[in-house]
């Protein structure tokens, strides 16, 4: 699988919604690097301020192992309120740092 990522933040990137900016979305992978490349064209065609310098394409293993930048976020305080880092890509859901997380 393949990443298409944004090179200053390390968000991996999802497809142009309407308006032909490109968002940020942790699901999105593609199963071959000829599909990566398509959709990197396809977005320099509706992106209004498209810059290829501004992303790079990566294998999924190699893009968490030594790529992905990690933030620190602090554990809820009712919950040990303990400092720890995480990936950038960590979905809301996932992260102990937010309310969804305990309320599952």
């Amino acid at each position: 699988m393949y990443y298409i990522y944004e090179k200053s933040t390390t968000y991996i990137i999802g497809k142009p919604d309407s308006n032909g900016i490109a968002r940020p979305d942790h699901r999105q992978s593609y199963k071959t690097l000829g599909a990566a490349k398509a959709a990197l064209t396809r977005l320099s065609k509706v992106e209004p301020d498209f810059d290829p310098k501004r992303y790079d394409i990566a294998a999924s293993a190699f893009f968490h192992q030594n790529i992905e930048k990690k933030v620190k976020r602090k554990v809820l305080d009712g919950f040990g309120g303990k400092e720890y880092w995480e990936p950038v890509n960590t979905p809301n859901y996932m992260s102990p740092a937010s309310e969804t997380y305990w309320s599952m």
